[in-house]
């Protein structure tokens, strides 16, 4: 995972630079635009389903995927674009059952939906047992961050984790889950704008596409390998339905910040669209350098080699942008929600029942700081360990397999409430408890890998479906033991009536948060977001004095030239509607 700092010149700071000014500007820009909890955290319910749905798609994966799983286009051909569409399975799935429930709940955060379906017990032990694991989680995703820039631009892993860290905190704080969504557009753009640079370069280099498919090795085209066959698959997909519906609490947040159920299947239908087209621009690049890169070459270390082999300066800071992009969507989606999850479910729940509007709106500032300085911290005392040769992988691969615990407890008795009436309260208690124990159980006692009838299967897999089972059987088996008492029965009918009640159709779909009682602020969202366009488009004009004359200078002026003319469209569509 390294690109030599030494490669880097003023044109590639200069992108960096440029890109992480629009990012903190984008903050900025919407501080004084928050101003209930409902702006702050739901974005108002008025962001549109276009820009929540590329949001939900740059909230799906992080550097890895550009990293991990070019290595293995590298070594398999197309096994990683199978594994990418396993994404689809479950973004339809929540396009049309789930996210239209999501968003009929009502809700202000996704914990929030467990209390009103079944109890106050299951809601904060899902609240104070899902917060740990995601800070974790977001630890991780830093440190390989901090690693990836830190071994990019030549600065200190410590340096390099702090400063990513604290730009992602800096505009989560500041604007909320609108500078969250609209960042993630501008990430999305800058992702595909070195993405479509990147394809042609590769098959130029290789002869064209025609060479590369004829030079290729045998079965490189096939859609799985031995290592990673049909069952592997099918496992991850199964886990993607399960955390997309429910235990992803940040995605969950891209169905309930939309304007009604309508925009909710949009939603899920953009992400199945991206899902399915980005993939092979993303790691056919990889796949061509099969061809041409020494043979000895690490996968691990494919993309940033190829990068480094095929782009000029300019462009390599634009990869870079690029990389980084795609987990600062990520972690920012989860500092945003954990937050909610803190001042909603915890503050407000708990502490102060009456705050106000304004009161919510500070408390989820402080809260995301909180999260977001713990992620730091974290990241940076396993940024020690790593540099004291105590990082190996074990402990990644612990942390997934404990993902693998935390998933199925939390996602079958969210799922089955939203589907099912029957599920009563201890009934979905006593699959939380049943689940974890027998994942815990597992955890400690299975080996690293296990071999079913010559197939070897990971750890973290048998764990998933094992706890996934346990939790589904005391779920059902708790629901016909315990049933509900006369206040709880009432309770879930009355949450089964807003399920099947339109939005605009209840009173409370017509009151506002704000602490004057007036509507919210209009955002234009397609105007701020042509902006954004623009600034990238100039950006990516800003550096071609440094790029020689040749295809990338060619393919990185159209790129522009599209980019700005986009952009202006956007911006005189939006002001005609205004």
């Amino acid at each position: 995972m390294i690109l030599a700092a030494a490669k880097l010149n003023s044109a590639d700071y200069f992108v960096l630079i440029a890109y992480f000014a629009v990012n903190l500007g984008i903050g900025a820009y919407f501080y004084r635009h928050m101003r209930g909890m409902k702006d702050y955290f739901s974005g108002g319910r008025s962001i549109p389903w276009w820009l929540s749905g590329i949001s939900f798609y740059m909230s799906c994966f992080s550097v890895y995927a550009f990293v991990v799983y070019s290595g293995l286009g590298y070594q398999y051909g197309w096994l990683p674009i199978t594994l990418f569409w396993a994404y689809i399975p479950a973004t339809l799935i929540g396009a049309f059952v789930f996210a239209p429930k999501w968003r009929r709940a009502r809700i202000d955060s996704p914990v929030e939906y467990l209390e009103t379906r079944f109890n106050a017990v299951l809601r904060q032990l899902t609240a104070w047992q899902g917060v740990p694991v995601k800070l974790i989680d977001d630890s991780l995703k830093l440190v390989a961050t901090g690693i990836f820039v830190s071994r990019s631009l030549g600065l200190p892993l410590e340096w390099s984790i702090l400063g990513a860290g604290l730009i992602m905190l800096a505009y989560t704080f500041a604007g909320g889950l609108w500078a969250v969504a609209v960042t993630d557009f501008v990430q999305f753009v800058v992702m595909i704008a070195a993405v479509l640079i990147l394809v042609p370069l590769s098959l130029e280099r290789v002869g064209g596409l025609g060479r590369f498919i004829q030079d290729s090795p045998d079965g490189f085209f096939h859609p799985v390998c031995p290592n990673y066959g049909w069952l592997y698959v099918g496992s991850m997909t199964f886990m993607f339905i399960l955390s997309f519906s429910s235990v992803h609490w940040q995605l969950i947040q891209r169905y309930t910040c939309v304007r009604d159920e309508k925009e909710t299947r949009r939603v899920g239908l953009c992400v199945t669209f991206l899902h399915l087209v980005t993939p092979i621009a993303m790691f056919l690049p990889a796949m061509a350098a099969r061809i041409y890169l020494p043979a000895d070459t690490v996968p691990e270390q494919v993309y940033p080699t190829l990068c480094t082999t095929i782009l000029p300066n300019g462009l390599l800071g634009l990869v870079i942008a690029a990389m980084l992009a795609a987990t600062m969507s990520m972690l920012s989606g989860d500092f945003n929600v954990c937050a909610g999850v803190l001042t909603n479910d915890v503050y407000r729940r708990l502490i102060r029942p009456q705050a106000s509007q304004r009161e919510l709106v500070v408390v989820g500032r402080l809260t995301t700081l909180l999260i977001g300085s713990i992620s730091i911290g974290i990241a940076l005392l396993l940024a020690w360990r790593y540099k004291h040769g105590q990082g190996d992988d074990s402990l990644f691969r612990a942390m997934v397999q404990l993902f693998s615990i935390a998933t199925a407890p939390v996602a079958v008795p969210m799922i089955a409430g939203l589907i099912s009436r029957r599920i009563t309260p201890n009934g979905a208690l006593a699959g939380f408890i049943a689940g974890l124990a027998v994942g815990l159980l597992m955890f400690f006692q299975l080996p690293s890998s296990i071999d079913l009838g010559g197939t070897p299967i990971q750890k973290e897999n048998v764990i998933l479906l094992a706890a996934a089972a346990a939790t589904l059987a005391a779920t059902v088996i708790g629901s016909i033991l315990f049933v509900m008492r006369p206040g709880e029965r009432e309770r879930v009918e009355g949450f089964i009536r807003r399920l099947n009640t339109p939005i605009g159709e209840l009173p409370e779909d017509h009151e506002t948060d704000q602490p004057d009682g007036r509507p919210a602020r209009r955002i234009s969202a397609f105007g701020i977001s042509g902006l954004m366009v623009v600034l990238v488009g100039l950006i990516l004009a800003g550096i071609i004095p440094w790029v020689r004359p040749g295809s990338a200078f060619r393919l990185n002026l159209v790129t522009s030239l599209v980019l700005l003319t986009v952009g202006a469209i956007m911006m005189l569509h939006a002001r005609r509607r205004q």
